[in-house]
C-alpha cells in the first residue's frame, strides 16, 4: 500500500506538471495576442498623431500664404493716390460661406475594432464555456467525439515524449512505469506455456469454478472494503476508473456568434421578455420624413416638413433616431416596413455627425446598420460593407445586449430566425437609426405585447 501510496502521489504531480505546461501555454498565447493588439492600437494612435501633424503643417501653409497677401495689400494702400495702385492686381481668394473643418481622429481602425470586437467574443465564449462542470467540457470544444482518456490512465502505448515540451519528458517515464505496473505479466516461455494448457485440460471443470469463486471475491471486495482502508478513499479509486462518456445537453458555442447556424431560430417570446417602447425622436428627423401615429411611424416625402434648423436634426441624409437610447442591460424591439428597398435600420451614438455624407448610417465609427438596396443586403459600420444573405423581411428584431457589447437582427414570422449580429463594445449610449429614401417608404415601431 505504501508503495502505490508513493505512485499515486508521482501521480498527482506528474498530471500536475502536464496541465500547467497547458494552461501556460494558453496563457502565453492570450499574452502575445494582447501586445499584438496593443501594438494595433499604438500603430493607430501614430497613424492618426500623422495625419494631424500634416494638417497642422497645411494649416500654417495657409497661414504664411494669407500674411504675404496681407502685406501686398497694404503696400498697395500705401499707393493708393498712384498710378502703380490702379494698374496693380492682388490674385484674391473667392469669397465662400463655410463651417470650420474640425477633424474627427478616433483610435477606432479595422484592425483595432477587428481585436477588441474578437476579444469580448472570446470573453464571452471562455465565460459559457467555464459555467460548465469540468466533465462535459470537452463535449462543447469536440461535439460528437468521445471523451478522451487521459494519457495517465490509458495502458497501451504513449505518445513519444519528444512529442511534448521538455516538461514532458519526465512526465512520460512515469507514465511507462505505471503502464507497465499495472499490465499484465511478460509473455510466459513455451514452457510455461504448455505446462498451464496441460493443467486447463486436466481439470476444466474445478478451473471454471476457481475462476468464478475470484469473480465473486473481487465484486464482494468492491462492496466491502478491508477494515484498513478508508470507505471514502475506496470510494474515490472506483471514481477514478469509472470514465463512461454521460450525453448531455449543452448549447454549441464553437460557431460564431453571426452563424444563424449556431443559433438557429429564438422563440420570440424569449425575446419579448427584454421588450421596449420607442418614439421617433422629432428634433432629429430629416425633414423629407414626416412623422404620424404618435411618433411610431416614419414616413418620406417630396414635400419637405416644416421642421426648425436645429443642431441635432439630420440636414442631408433622409434619417432619424429615437428618443430613447441605451448603456446597459437587454433591450429588444421590432420594426415593420412598407417595404425592404432602399432602407436602413441600425443604432448610432447620439454624437453621430448631422450634417454631410458622412452622416450616413454605417459610413462612420459613431453607427451600425443594415441597408436594403435594390435586391443586395449588408452590414455597415464605419464605411465596411459586408454582404448578407437577404431573407426578405417585412418585420425586423432587434435585441441590444450592452453588457456583452451585441446587436442580433431576427427575421420575424411566427418564430425569430436571426440573420446578421453586430459585436462591439459600445462606450456609450447607443439609440436606435434609421435610414428611408424612397418616396412613399415608411417604418414603424411596433407596439409589442407579451
Amino acid at each position: 500500500m505504501k508503495e502505490q501510496q508513493t505512485k499515486l502521489k508521482e501521480l498527482a504531480t506528474t498530471r500536475k506538471r502536464i496541465l500547467e505546461v497547458e494552461y501556460r501555454q494558453i496563457r502565453e498565447a492570450i499574452d502575445r495576442d494582447e501586445k499584438e493588439a496593443m501594438f494595433a492600437i499604438d500603430k493607430e494612435q501614430e497613424k492618426c498623431q500623422s495625419k494631424l501633424v500634416s494638417l497642422m503643417k497645411k494649416f500654417n501653409e495657409n497661414i504664411e500664404k494669407m500674411n504675404r497677401t496681407k502685406s501686398e495689400i497694404n503696400i498697395l494702400l500705401d499707393q493708393s493716390q498712384s498710378l502703380t495702385f490702379l494698374k496693380a492686381s492682388v490674385d484674391l481668394p473667392s469669397v465662400v460661406n463655410f463651417e470650420p473643418y474640425n477633424p474627427r481622429m478616433t483610435v477606432e481602425g479595422k484592425e483595432v475594432i477587428a481585436y477588441h470586437s474578437a476579444a469580448v467574443a472570446l470573453k464571452e465564449w471562455i465565460t459559457k464555456l467555464m459555467e460548465q462542470p469540468a466533465e462535459n467540457r470537452i463535449f462543447v470544444l469536440k461535439p460528437g467525439n468521445q471523451f478522451p482518456i487521459p494519457p495517465l490512465l490509458q495502458n497501451p502505448q504513449l505518445p513519444h515524449p519528444r512529442e511534448y515540451p521538455r516538461e514532458y519528458t519526465r512526465d512520460f517515464a512515469v507514465s511507462q512505469e505505471m503502464s507497465r505496473m499495472n499490465s499484465p505479466s511478460p509473455a510466459c516461455t513455451p514452457k510455461t506455456k504448455a505446462l498451464g494448457a496441460k493443467q486447463k485440460n486436466k481439470n476444466p471443470n474445478k478451473d471454471l469454478k476457481d475462476h468464478k469463486d475470484r469473480k465473486d471475491q473481487k465484486s464482494n471486495r468492491s462492496r466491502n472494503p478491508p477494515k484498513g482502508i478508508n470507505p471514502v478513499f475506496s470510494k474515490s479509486m472506483e471514481n477514478l476508473l469509472d470514465f463512461t462518456p454521460k450525453t448531455v445537453d449543452i448549447l454549441d458555442i464553437s460557431q460564431p456568434l453571426s452563424s444563424p447556424a449556431a443559433q438557429n431560430f429564438v422563440k420570440r417570446s424569449e425575446l419579448l421578455k427584454y421588450g421596449t417602447i420607442l418614439n421617433f425622436d422629432v428634433r432629429t428627423a430629416h425633414k423629407r420624413i414626416s412623422l404620424s401615429e404618435n411618433n411610431t411611424k416614419a414616413t418620406v416625402s417630396d414635400d419637405p416638413a416644416h421642421y426648425p434648423d436645429i443642431p441635432l436634426r439630420f440636414s442631408v441624409c433622409s434619417q432619424v433616431l429615437c428618443t430613447k437610447g441605451f448603456s446597459q442591460g437587454r433591450h429588444y424591439w421590432e420594426i415593420k416596413m412598407s417595404s425592404n428597398n432602399f432602407c436602413g435600420l441600425g443604432l448610432a451614438y447620439g454624437r453621430i455627425d448631422r450634417k454631410g455624407p458622412a452622416s450616413r448610417l454605417g459610413r462612420n465609427a459613431e453607427s451600425w446598420c443594415v441597408e436594403w438596396f435594390n435586391v443586395k443586403l449588408s452590414a455597415w459600420h464605419n464605411s465596411i460593407e459586408t454582404v448578407l444573405a437577404n431573407p426578405n423581411p417585412s418585420r425586423v428584431g432587434v435585441l441590444l445586449d450592452c453588457d456583452q457589447g451585441s446587436a442580433t437582427l431576427y427575421n420575424v414570422q411566427d418564430r425569430a430566425i436571426p440573420f446578421h449580429t453586430f459585436v462591439f463594445p459600445f462606450t456609450e449610449a447607443v439609440y436606435p437609426a434609421f435610414w428611408i429614401f424612397s418616396n412613399g417608404s415608411s417604418v414603424s415601431l411596433c407596439k409589442l405585447i407579451n
